[in-house]
């Protein structure tokens, strides 16, 4: 494990763990694993393949010379030289990517600084959602509300319940996270284009669990500041 931590630190360092929005570090995860999932599949068949064509039986009847004495150990092996190196490469390949996976993860866990992000507080209840603004407006999934926030931003999620067990996530951009009564978990995402989304609960909370469903409305940024400003005029 501190080997792992100090290789994700070193990764972090250099730049070769990919920042952006959850979507594209998901996305970059997916492509690294398909990537050497495929070639390590195609080094181990094709090296199965040579070896199943190299001593393939040719109907050739083998001569003395090729057969081992009763007793006699076989030759010709390397001495172990194979196995170790593909052990040894085997080893730097798992480390260094459950290091690099470690520390894209932290990466995705943290979050961009609150300074930069939007803060919008969500709380679940049997069986809805509600979005409470920094300026303290309230939008309820039951009687309509959606959740809106602007395009190209960071939006901090502070995400609790007020009676079971939900988990609040949003699909199309990598967002889930769990709801629980009397705690607050925190989580975040930014979406990359304006349109409408679908917040879903994950956790069975009963038997209205399906219905529990909110609109996620991702807007311009001029159209988001005009909204959010006409909210605190009609407040006032």
């Amino acid at each position: 494990m501190l080997v792992s931590h100090g290789l994700a630190g070193l990764l972090a360092q250099s730049g070769l763990v990919p920042r952006g929005t959850r979507v594209f570090v998901f996305e970059r995860i997916f492509a690294v694993f398909l990537v050497l999932g495929t070639l390590v599949g195609v080094v181990v068949i094709g090296y199965m393949l040579y070896n199943a064509y190299k001593y393939r039986d040719d109907g050739q009847e083998p001569t003395d010379a090729d057969r081992p004495a009763l007793g006699e150990l076989p030759t010709g092996g390397g001495k172990g030289k194979k196995l170790f190196t593909s052990f040894a490469l085997s080893a730097v390949v798992v480390i260094s990517l459950v290091a690099w996976t470690y520390g894209t993860l932290l990466y995705v866990e943290e979050g961009p600084s609150q300074a930069e992000s939007l803060e919008i507080d969500v709380e679940g209840y049997q069986f809805g959602w509600r979005f409470t603004y920094p300026n303290g407006h309230v939008e309820d999934s039951t009687a309509g509300g959606v959740l809106r926030v602007p395009e190209d931003r960071a939006v901090r999620l502070r995400v609790t319940s007020a009676d079971v067990f939900h988990n609040f996530g949003i699909p199309e951009q990598k967002v889930k996270t769990d709801a629980i009564p009397g705690q607050t978990s925190e989580t975040w995402f930014q979406a990359e284009e304006t349109g409408t989304y679908t917040a879903n609960c994950y956790e069975l909370c009963g038997a209205g669990h399906s219905y529990m469903t909110a609109q996620v409305v991702v807007m311009e940024p001029d159209e988001y500041r005009e909204w959010y400003e006409n909210l605190n005029e009609s407040a006032s």
